[in-house]
């Protein structure tokens, strides 16, 4: 093995486009909203620009650390991250109806993105040392499935469903690049979506968001509402979008226009090549990140850079996937675009530990 002089210049131009990207239209989607509420369109931007420059301190920070640093932290980070999952269920901060956020006043984390990655490093970190047990079932898929299912447990309860779907759908990837027996899997994915059925039937706001999912205008004023207005400025946008800055829906239709929703923004102010551009570089970093799983040097580094590319790639198709109407309504941010501190902060410090296996080769 040897330490390549640079790291893959390609994720690193893929983030940083997404992250200028996100930028212009965080500023774009929410000037209306910062100044009636804080009498300052360029509030939201601001704040912005500030998180986006220590995301990429730490993501350079990240790339120098040597990913094998994370072997010998992989339980205590996730058991720390445990930890504040408990914390916020008790004393964090209820925003939007769920209570996910530890802190005071506007400064603030969300458990649930720490975990995010804390719980990649440690499934890497299990099924690269474990290799001689993941054909038992019992021996070898239990434990893990246990520690996965106490997060996604404590993140239910908060409740978040996206981040639930996205964290056990990477982690399933993560099971089938290390080996694990496909019958095994198929067994795993019947069971996740019996249990994702069980979910949504049991929680009413579950159902009134699959019934508008099937048909928005059933519930136009409520459940659909989201949906609708997202429809709205998708195609409002037609080829090339009416503009920066003129989009219609950010005028207080659309929910959410700065985070979960700000895929509608760019569709409606950059048309149909604005949303192909978006698309085609979560599809460049995911086809990257994945040549770095290949390339990695050990099992570990690979098992690792599957699990980073897979997390943030997920997380954009939930996004996309809800914005378009393909996917119910959850809330879910789009990674590098979306405004917001601590998951921009999380999905870059994950691309800075997977930029520095790409400085390895073989």
């Amino acid at each position: 093995m040897k330490e390549a002089e640079n790291p893959d210049f390609i994720i690193f131009f893929t983030v940083i486009s997404l992250l200028g990207i996100g930028i212009m239209m965080v500023f774009s989607s929410t000037s209306i909203r910062a100044y009636a509420d804080y009498g300052d369109s360029f509030y939201f931007l601001k704040r912005q620009l500030g998180w986006s420059a220590l995301g990429i301190i730490a993501m350079v920070l990240f790339m120098k650390i040597d990913y094998n640093i994370y072997k010998r932290l992989a339980r205590v980070s996730l058991l720390g991250s445990i930890v504040l999952l408990v914390l916020v269920l008790f004393i964090g901060r209820v925003v939007g109806g769920s209570r996910r956020w530890l802190g005071v006043g506007s400064l603030g984390i969300q458990p649930s993105e720490i975990v995010k990655v804390t719980i990649v490093i440690y499934m890497a970190h299990y099924l690269s040392t474990k290799q001689e047990k993941l054909n038992s079932f019992t021996k070898g898929l239990i434990p893990p499935l246990l520690v996965l299912g106490l997060v996604c447990s404590l993140i239910l309860m908060q409740p978040d469903l996206g981040t639930t779907i996205t964290i056990a759908g990477t982690v399933m990837v993560m099971f089938l690049a290390a080996g694990v027996k496909i019958k095994h899997l198929l067994g795993l994915s019947m069971a996740g979506a019996g249990g994702l059925a069980y979910l949504i039937i049991s929680a009413p706001y579950r159902r009134r968001r699959l019934l508008a999912f099937l048909d928005p205008w059933s519930d136009p004023l409520d459940s659909g509402f989201h949906i609708i207005q997202s429809l709205y400025a998708l195609g409002s946008g037609g080829l090339f979008g009416a503009g920066i800055g003129q989009s219609r829906q950010k005028f207080f239709y659309l929910p959410e226009p700065g985070t979960d929703f700000i895929f509608a923004i760019i569709g409606e102010e950059l048309g149909f090549i604005g949303v192909l551009v978006i698309v085609a570089l979560f599809f460049l970093f995911a086809w990257r990140g994945l040549k770095v799983a290949l390339d990695a040097p050990d099992l570990f580094a690979s098992l690792l850079a599957v699990g980073i590319t897979m997390l943030i790639t997920l997380q954009a198709i939930v996004n996309i996937g809800v914005v378009t109407g393909s996917m119910p309504v959850t809330g879910m941010t789009l990674p590098f675009i979306s405004y917001g501190g601590s998951s921009l902060g999380v999905m870059l410090i994950g691309v800075g530990i997977l930029l520095n296996i790409s400085r390895y080769t073989y």
